[in-house]
Protein backbone atom coordinates (compact mmCIF):
# COMPACT_ATOMS: atom_id res chain seq x y z
CA UNK A 1 0.00 0.00 0.00
CA UNK A 2 0.96 3.68 -0.32
CA UNK A 3 1.41 5.84 2.74
CA UNK A 4 2.78 9.29 3.51
CA UNK A 5 5.28 9.51 6.34
CA UNK A 6 7.97 11.68 7.85
CA UNK A 7 11.44 10.40 8.72
CA UNK A 8 12.59 13.74 10.10
CA UNK A 9 10.93 16.96 11.27
CA UNK A 10 10.75 19.95 8.98
CA UNK A 11 8.74 21.69 6.31
CA UNK A 12 6.18 20.13 3.97
CA UNK A 13 9.01 18.70 1.87
CA UNK A 14 9.73 16.04 4.53
CA UNK A 15 6.42 14.32 3.71
CA UNK A 16 7.34 11.31 1.57
CA UNK A 17 5.23 8.69 -0.21
CA UNK A 18 6.39 5.19 0.73
CA UNK A 19 5.34 1.65 -0.04
CA UNK A 20 4.50 -0.39 3.04
CA UNK A 21 2.80 -3.55 4.20
CA UNK A 22 -0.88 -3.09 4.99
CA UNK A 23 -1.50 -3.30 8.76
CA UNK A 24 -3.58 -6.05 10.33
CA UNK A 25 -6.06 -5.43 13.15
CA UNK A 26 -5.24 -6.54 16.66
CA UNK A 27 -7.79 -7.31 19.37
CA UNK A 28 -10.34 -4.51 19.62
CA UNK A 29 -9.14 -2.96 16.38
CA UNK A 30 -10.21 -2.68 12.74
CA UNK A 31 -8.46 -1.84 9.53
CA UNK A 32 -10.01 0.56 7.04
CA UNK A 33 -9.56 0.95 3.30
CA UNK A 34 -9.34 4.72 3.46
CA UNK A 35 -11.23 6.88 0.98
CA UNK A 36 -10.36 10.32 2.40
CA UNK A 37 -8.27 11.75 5.21
CA UNK A 38 -8.75 15.13 6.84
CA UNK A 39 -5.86 17.59 7.05
CA UNK A 40 -5.51 19.27 10.44
CA UNK A 41 -3.24 21.67 12.29
CA UNK A 42 -2.23 18.69 14.45
CA UNK A 43 -0.74 17.07 11.33
CA UNK A 44 1.32 20.16 10.56
CA UNK A 45 2.59 20.34 14.14
CA UNK A 46 3.46 16.64 14.07
CA UNK A 47 5.47 17.13 10.89
CA UNK A 48 7.22 20.30 12.02
CA UNK A 49 7.88 19.74 15.72
CA UNK A 50 6.92 16.21 16.71
CA UNK A 51 3.55 16.98 18.29
CA UNK A 52 2.05 13.67 19.51
CA UNK A 53 4.74 11.71 17.63
CA UNK A 54 5.99 8.72 19.65
CA UNK A 55 8.79 7.70 17.27
CA UNK A 56 10.08 8.27 13.75
CA UNK A 57 9.23 7.35 11.06
CA UNK A 58 5.68 8.57 11.59
CA UNK A 59 2.56 8.79 9.43
CA UNK A 60 0.38 11.84 10.08
CA UNK A 61 -3.40 11.85 9.90
CA UNK A 62 -5.92 11.72 12.75
CA UNK A 63 -9.24 11.26 10.87
CA UNK A 64 -10.33 9.15 7.91
CA UNK A 65 -13.38 7.88 6.12
CA UNK A 66 -13.55 4.59 4.26
CA UNK A 67 -14.72 0.99 4.37
CA UNK A 68 -13.93 -1.64 6.98
CA UNK A 69 -11.30 -4.00 5.60
CA UNK A 70 -10.99 -6.43 8.52
CA UNK A 71 -11.96 -6.65 12.19
CA UNK A 72 -9.93 -7.97 15.11
CA UNK A 73 -10.96 -10.23 17.95
CA UNK A 74 -13.61 -8.86 20.25
CA UNK A 75 -14.96 -6.23 17.86
CA UNK A 76 -18.74 -5.98 17.78
CA UNK A 77 -21.03 -3.83 15.68
CA UNK A 78 -18.55 -3.34 12.83
CA UNK A 79 -18.14 -5.57 9.78
CA UNK A 80 -16.02 -5.77 6.63
CA UNK A 81 -17.36 -3.55 3.86
CA UNK A 82 -19.15 -1.18 6.25
CA UNK A 83 -18.66 2.52 5.54
CA UNK A 84 -17.24 4.37 8.54
CA UNK A 85 -15.41 7.43 9.83
CA UNK A 86 -12.66 7.11 12.42
CA UNK A 87 -10.32 8.92 14.77
CA UNK A 88 -6.77 7.58 14.84
CA UNK A 89 -3.69 8.52 16.86
CA UNK A 90 -1.75 8.71 13.60
CA UNK A 91 -1.40 6.88 10.32
CA UNK A 92 -4.37 8.40 8.53
CA UNK A 93 -2.33 9.37 5.46
CA UNK A 94 -2.38 5.83 4.07
CA UNK A 95 -4.42 3.54 1.86
CA UNK A 96 -5.04 1.16 4.78
CA UNK A 97 -5.45 2.55 8.30
CA UNK A 98 -5.61 0.71 11.63
CA UNK A 99 -7.97 2.15 14.26
CA UNK A 100 -9.28 1.26 17.69
CA UNK A 101 -12.86 0.05 17.24
CA UNK A 102 -13.99 2.36 20.07
CA UNK A 103 -13.16 5.39 17.91
CA UNK A 104 -14.76 4.12 14.68
CA UNK A 105 -18.29 5.27 13.80
CA UNK A 106 -20.73 4.09 11.14
CA UNK A 107 -21.16 6.60 8.34
CA UNK A 108 -23.85 9.12 9.36
CA UNK A 109 -27.11 8.57 7.53
CA UNK A 110 -27.40 10.41 4.23
CA UNK A 111 -23.71 11.35 3.99
CA UNK A 112 -21.10 10.20 1.48
CA UNK A 113 -17.51 9.32 2.34
CA UNK A 114 -16.14 12.65 1.14
CA UNK A 115 -18.50 14.75 3.22
CA UNK A 116 -18.09 12.49 6.25
CA UNK A 117 -14.29 12.78 6.16
CA UNK A 118 -14.61 16.45 7.04
CA UNK A 119 -16.56 15.78 10.22
CA UNK A 120 -14.65 13.79 12.87
CA UNK A 121 -12.45 16.49 14.37
CA UNK A 122 -14.21 19.74 13.55
CA UNK A 123 -17.88 19.05 14.33
CA UNK A 124 -17.48 17.33 17.73
CA UNK A 125 -14.78 19.83 18.70
CA UNK A 126 -16.97 22.83 17.90
CA UNK A 127 -19.90 21.22 19.72
CA UNK A 128 -17.84 20.52 22.84
CA UNK A 129 -16.30 24.00 22.87
CA UNK A 130 -19.69 25.68 22.82
CA UNK A 131 -21.81 23.28 24.86
CA UNK A 132 -20.07 20.61 26.93
CA UNK A 133 -17.13 22.84 27.95
CA UNK A 134 -18.16 26.43 27.14
CA UNK A 135 -21.74 25.97 28.42
CA UNK A 136 -23.19 28.54 26.06
CA UNK A 137 -26.63 29.90 27.02
CA UNK A 138 -29.14 31.54 24.70
CA UNK A 139 -28.59 35.27 24.41
CA UNK A 140 -24.88 35.15 25.29
CA UNK A 141 -22.16 36.52 23.02
CA UNK A 142 -19.38 34.39 21.53
CA UNK A 143 -15.98 35.23 20.02
CA UNK A 144 -14.32 32.55 17.89
CA UNK A 145 -10.70 32.75 16.75
CA UNK A 146 -9.93 31.04 13.43
CA UNK A 147 -13.47 31.82 12.29
CA UNK A 148 -12.80 30.94 8.64
CA UNK A 149 -11.25 27.54 9.37
CA UNK A 150 -12.94 24.17 9.69
CA UNK A 151 -13.79 24.43 13.38
CA UNK A 152 -14.57 28.11 13.07
CA UNK A 153 -17.15 27.67 10.32
CA UNK A 154 -18.92 24.98 12.35
CA UNK A 155 -18.75 26.95 15.60
CA UNK A 156 -20.39 29.95 13.97
CA UNK A 157 -23.31 27.85 12.76
CA UNK A 158 -23.74 26.03 16.07
CA UNK A 159 -23.61 29.25 18.08
CA UNK A 160 -26.26 30.80 15.87
CA UNK A 161 -28.46 27.71 16.13
CA UNK A 162 -28.10 27.76 19.92
CA UNK A 163 -29.54 31.26 20.10
CA UNK A 164 -26.36 33.22 20.80
CA UNK A 165 -27.09 36.93 21.14
CA UNK A 166 -24.05 37.87 19.04
CA UNK A 167 -21.46 35.77 17.21
CA UNK A 168 -18.11 37.43 16.50
CA UNK A 169 -15.22 35.92 14.58
CA UNK A 170 -11.50 36.62 14.36
CA UNK A 171 -9.47 35.91 11.21
CA UNK A 172 -5.81 36.37 10.35
CA UNK A 173 -6.62 38.68 7.44
CA UNK A 174 -9.70 40.41 6.07
CA UNK A 175 -9.41 38.24 2.93
CA UNK A 176 -11.06 35.50 5.01
CA UNK A 177 -13.83 37.62 6.46
CA UNK A 178 -16.29 37.09 3.59
CA UNK A 179 -16.01 33.32 3.98
CA UNK A 180 -16.63 33.47 7.73
CA UNK A 181 -19.65 35.74 7.39
CA UNK A 182 -21.44 32.99 5.45
CA UNK A 183 -21.38 30.72 8.50
CA UNK A 184 -23.25 32.46 11.30
CA UNK A 185 -21.05 35.43 12.21
CA UNK A 186 -22.44 38.90 12.83
CA UNK A 187 -19.06 40.62 12.58
CA UNK A 188 -15.54 39.47 11.81
CA UNK A 189 -12.42 41.16 13.22
CA UNK A 190 -8.72 40.76 12.49
CA UNK A 191 -6.28 39.26 14.95
CA UNK A 192 -4.35 42.49 15.42
CA UNK A 193 -7.27 44.62 16.61
CA UNK A 194 -9.84 42.20 18.04
CA UNK A 195 -9.75 43.49 21.66
CA UNK A 196 -10.61 47.02 20.55
CA UNK A 197 -13.21 45.70 18.11
CA UNK A 198 -14.90 43.62 20.82
CA UNK A 199 -15.11 46.58 23.18
CA UNK A 200 -16.63 48.69 20.42
CA UNK A 201 -19.13 46.00 19.36
CA UNK A 202 -20.24 45.27 22.93
CA UNK A 203 -20.25 48.81 24.27
CA UNK A 204 -17.34 47.95 26.55
CA UNK A 205 -19.11 45.00 28.19
CA UNK A 206 -17.00 42.24 26.62
CA UNK A 207 -18.08 38.79 25.42
CA UNK A 208 -19.41 35.89 27.44
CA UNK A 209 -17.47 33.08 25.73
CA UNK A 210 -14.22 32.97 23.76
CA UNK A 211 -12.96 29.95 21.80
CA UNK A 212 -9.19 30.16 21.31
CA UNK A 213 -6.97 27.74 19.34
CA UNK A 214 -4.07 30.21 19.13
CA UNK A 215 -2.72 30.58 22.66
CA UNK A 216 0.12 32.86 23.67
CA UNK A 217 -0.50 36.58 23.45
CA UNK A 218 -3.88 36.00 21.78
CA UNK A 219 -5.09 34.15 24.87
CA UNK A 220 -3.78 36.85 27.19
CA UNK A 221 -5.48 39.63 25.23
CA UNK A 222 -8.67 37.58 24.98
CA UNK A 223 -8.92 37.25 28.73
CA UNK A 224 -9.16 41.03 28.97
CA UNK A 225 -12.11 41.09 26.55
CA UNK A 226 -14.29 38.76 28.63
CA UNK A 227 -17.42 40.09 30.30
CA UNK A 228 -18.07 39.60 34.00
CA UNK A 229 -18.42 35.83 34.57
CA UNK A 230 -17.00 35.25 31.07
CA UNK A 231 -15.41 31.95 30.02
CA UNK A 232 -12.48 31.26 27.73
CA UNK A 233 -11.95 27.79 26.25
CA UNK A 234 -8.45 27.03 24.98
CA UNK A 235 -8.27 24.24 22.40
CA UNK A 236 -4.84 24.60 20.86
CA UNK A 237 -1.57 26.48 20.72
CA UNK A 238 -1.21 27.34 17.04
CA UNK A 239 1.06 30.24 17.97
CA UNK A 240 3.71 27.87 19.28
CA UNK A 241 4.18 30.13 22.30
CA UNK A 242 5.30 28.84 25.66
CA UNK A 243 2.38 27.65 27.81
CA UNK A 244 0.94 30.51 29.81
CA UNK A 245 -0.49 30.19 33.29
CA UNK A 246 -3.31 32.31 34.65
CA UNK A 247 -4.11 32.67 38.31
CA UNK A 248 -6.19 34.39 40.92
CA UNK A 249 -5.39 38.04 40.02
CA UNK A 250 -6.68 37.59 36.47
CA UNK A 251 -9.76 35.56 37.36
CA UNK A 252 -11.07 36.51 40.78
CA UNK A 253 -11.97 40.15 40.22
CA UNK A 254 -14.73 39.49 37.67
CA UNK A 255 -15.42 35.81 38.15
CA UNK A 256 -13.85 34.76 34.88
CA UNK A 257 -12.83 31.20 34.09
CA UNK A 258 -10.62 29.28 31.67
CA UNK A 259 -11.12 25.71 30.45
CA UNK A 260 -9.41 23.49 27.89
CA UNK A 261 -10.35 20.83 25.37
CA UNK A 262 -8.61 18.42 22.99
CA UNK A 263 -10.63 15.88 21.07
CA UNK A 264 -7.53 13.77 20.37
CA UNK A 265 -6.82 13.52 24.09
CA UNK A 266 -10.46 12.73 24.84
CA UNK A 267 -10.36 9.92 22.26
CA UNK A 268 -7.55 8.30 24.24
CA UNK A 269 -8.68 9.07 27.78
CA UNK A 270 -12.43 8.50 27.51
CA UNK A 271 -13.70 6.77 24.36
CA UNK A 272 -17.16 6.51 25.93
CA UNK A 273 -17.40 10.28 26.35
CA UNK A 274 -16.09 10.72 22.82
CA UNK A 275 -18.74 8.41 21.40
CA UNK A 276 -21.57 10.28 23.14
CA UNK A 277 -20.16 13.62 21.96
CA UNK A 278 -19.76 12.43 18.37
CA UNK A 279 -23.33 11.14 18.23
CA UNK A 280 -24.69 14.49 19.43
CA UNK A 281 -22.45 16.47 17.10
CA UNK A 282 -23.04 14.40 13.96
CA UNK A 283 -26.78 14.79 14.46
CA UNK A 284 -26.37 18.52 13.79
CA UNK A 285 -25.06 17.63 10.33
CA UNK A 286 -27.67 15.05 9.42
CA UNK A 287 -30.49 17.33 10.54
CA UNK A 288 -29.16 20.21 8.44
CA UNK A 289 -28.11 22.52 11.26
CA UNK A 290 -24.47 22.45 10.20
CA UNK A 291 -22.60 22.11 6.93
CA UNK A 292 -18.84 21.67 6.65
CA UNK A 293 -17.36 23.34 3.54
CA UNK A 294 -14.59 21.33 1.87
CA UNK A 295 -12.62 24.04 0.12
CA UNK A 296 -9.67 22.05 -1.22
CA UNK A 297 -8.88 18.43 -1.99
CA UNK A 298 -5.52 16.87 -2.88
CA UNK A 299 -4.55 13.35 -3.95
CA UNK A 300 -2.54 11.47 -1.32
CA UNK A 301 0.86 11.98 -3.05
CA UNK A 302 0.29 15.76 -2.85
CA UNK A 303 -0.02 15.87 0.92
CA UNK A 304 2.86 18.37 1.02
CA UNK A 305 0.82 20.81 -1.07
CA UNK A 306 -2.07 20.53 1.36
CA UNK A 307 0.32 21.31 4.21
CA UNK A 308 1.72 24.31 2.35
CA UNK A 309 -1.77 25.69 1.79
CA UNK A 310 -2.82 25.27 5.42
CA UNK A 311 0.53 26.43 6.77
CA UNK A 312 0.38 29.56 4.64
CA UNK A 313 -2.70 30.67 6.59
CA UNK A 314 -4.63 31.40 3.41
CA UNK A 315 -6.93 28.38 3.52
CA UNK A 316 -10.55 28.42 4.62
CA UNK A 317 -12.95 25.62 5.52
CA UNK A 318 -11.78 22.02 5.51
CA UNK A 319 -8.93 20.43 3.50
CA UNK A 320 -8.99 16.75 2.49
CA UNK A 321 -6.63 14.17 1.01
CA UNK A 322 -8.26 11.89 -1.56
CA UNK A 323 -6.86 8.41 -1.06
CA UNK A 324 -8.89 5.76 -2.90
CA UNK A 325 -12.31 7.31 -3.59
Amino acid sequence: MRAVEIQEYGGPEVLRVVQAEAPEPGPGQVTIDAAYAGVNVADLKARAEGYRVPTLPFRPGVEVSGRIRAVGDGVEGLAPGQEVVAFVAGGGYAEVVRAEAATVFPLPEGLDLRTAAALPTVVPTAHALLHEVGRLRAGESVLVHGAAGGIGTVAGQLARAAGAGAVYGVVSSLDKAEHALKYGYDEVFTAGTFPEDVRRATGGRGVDLILDPVGGDTLRRGLDTLAVYGRLVSFGNASGAEPWQVGQPELYAQGRSIAGFSILTLAQSSPEALRALVERAFHTVTDGTVSVPVTAEFPLPEAAEAHRLMGGRTSTGKLLLRISA
